[in-house]
């Protein structure tokens, strides 16, 4: 039975390419981005709207980097199914589950590409009478933008590989990977990365 579970972890490991952001270096920016949230929203008492969900990881680490009062809510949108492509189509899986007129809203993202889902989520929000919307991103992937997306606070630049690893999955799978890694074309049957 270990050598079962042994040969399961090395699989997932062995379907990554390269790593792109160690959990090191992870770790640090999302202890400077948590730094920086504090200091901009000190006495404001936001709410951090995480999309899921591969958001929740990097939410959960985020909002330890915080000690002011704060409050949590999660939504989550569908726009990629078992794709490596959004399908441009955004579904609302799980709403809000409070209101938030008149709050400050930090949404936190786990990867910008086409910007297409999240410029759907922003307009979404806007129309509930928020104070101010802000977005904290762990990825920006600007080369795939197909809508102008106000990223405030960002974690890593990276280029147009599809990745995993911390949260992010391809069909539900390698979320649980420390870092962000590439994942080899020949797991999701492509002849090149389209992430």
């Amino acid at each position: 039975m270990n050598s079962t579970h042994a040969t399961t972890r090395s699989t997932i490991h062995d379907d990554v390419e390269e790593i792109l952001v160690t959990g090191d270096q992870i770790a640090e920016r999302v202890a400077q981005l948590g730094a920086q949230l504090e200091a901009d929203y000190a006495g404001r008492d936001p709410v951090l709207v995480s999309v899921l969900k591969g958001s929740i990881i990097f939410l959960a680490d985020l909002i330890r980097a915080m000690q002011s009062t704060l409050s949590l809510d999660l939504m989550e949108v569908s726009s990629y199914g078992a794709s490596t492509e959004s399908s441009g189509q955004v579904r609302i899986l799980k709403d809000l589950s409070r209101p938030i007129e008149g709050r400050d809203v930090i949404v936190v993202e786990d990867i910008i590409d086409t910007g297409l889902t999240l410029n759907y989520l922003l307009k979404y929000l806007h129309d509930k009478g928020p104070a101010s919307i802000r977005v904290v991103c762990l990825l920006d992937k600007p080369a795939r933008r197909l809508a102008e997306i106000p990223i405030d606070y960002r974690g890593f630049t990276i280029p147009d590989r599809f990745v995993v690893g911390y949260g992010l999955d391809y069909d539900e799978r390698y979320r649980n990977l420390p870092y962000i890694g590439v994942l080899k074309p020949s797991v999701y049957g492509a002849a090149s990365p389209e992430g």
